[in-house]
């Protein structure tokens, strides 16, 4: 079955191009790889282990294609090349490796994740911030969950970048629970000269394109617009969202694409809503074939 596509009529036409299809979490790639891969110990042979929330060290959920899920059906949507929604238990992570060419974002949903790389960055960060690296012309880096009894989960977005052979360079940014709380709050977007918003992000990456999240109280409506010449890609981070416009419903985990025009309508879930959208320019042909 083909994720399900949501049409809603407009004033040119009643049968409009569909302007929003929901990803539902059954379509993710699942990806649980053995310990050894990343360097990491074998995973505990019982339930003793503290914290714990998964058999395996990792529990990743592929959106788009990436490592062992490799499809050109699926290969990214508009810029976006990866989202993987990540799940780390404790004392474990991601030993050194490699990237190059690639606008990488990273937010955290849970836990503390810490950052090591070879421009001698380190630090961790927590739940509601965001990191990049610009990969440019070549980057090493660790990422690993250092806590003894608690899992991290965070989101990784790869975007391709607006040119290549860029010199390496990283940076992070925090936003409080208030500046979430019930609003969208921007927390990525172009560096000057490099796109709609350009210079005016607390993380500013080369590339035309914005990421924003919001903590929804159970009940609340926010609304979401699409530009003309602009394309998005919607996650329910945690909780529930219904769009009174088109009757659609997403939980946790559940992402729609989005067309230029869409207008959503957003009602949080009686447990909440915590949902993160990453705009950019739109491109011809985008989506899941």
């Amino acid at each position: 079955a083909r994720p399900s596509l949501i049409a809603r009529a407009s004033s040119s036409s009643a049968a409009a191009a569909p302007e929003m299809r929901k990803i539902p979490n059954s379509k993710l790639f699942v990806s649980e790889p053995p310990p050894e891969w990343f360097g990491n110990p074998d995973n505990p042979s019982n339930d003793s282990a503290p914290g714990w929330t998964n058999d395996n060290w990792l529990k990743s959920r592929f959106h788009f294609s990436f490592a062992e899920y490799n499809t050109h059906k699926n290969a990214d949507y508009g810029c976006l090349r990866v989202m993987n929604d990540d799940l780390v238990q404790p004392k474990r992570g991601f030993g050194t490796h490699g990237h190059a060419n690639m606008e990488i974002c990273t937010y955290i949903v849970e836990g503390s994740l810490t950052h090591k790389d070879s421009m001698g960055t380190s630090e961790s960060l927590g739940r509601g911030s965001i990191q990049f690296m610009t990969a440019g012309t070549g980057v090493r880096h660790s990422e690993h969950n250092l806590d003894e009894s608690k899992p991290l989960r965070f989101i990784q977005m790869w975007l391709t970048p607006n040119a290549g052979g860029l010199p390496p360079n990283y940076g992070s940014a925090t936003s409080s629970e208030d500046e979430r709380r019930n609003v969208w709050c921007r927390l990525v977007g172009p560096v000057p000269g490099a796109g709609e918003g350009a210079g005016t992000a607390p993380v500013q990456i080369n590339q035309d394109a914005s990421i924003r999240v919001t903590e929804m109280d159970a009940g609340t409506t926010l609304p979401l617009s699409v530009p003309a010449g602009r394309q998005a890609y919607l996650l329910c981070v945690e909780g529930s969202a219904n769009d009174s416009v088109g009757g659609e419903s997403l939980d946790r985990h559940d992402a729609a694409e989005l067309k230029a025009g869409t207008e959503l309508s957003l009602t949080a879930g009686g447990e909440g809503a915590h949902l993160l959208v990453v705009e950019m320019a739109e491109r011809a042909g985008s989506g899941r074939k």
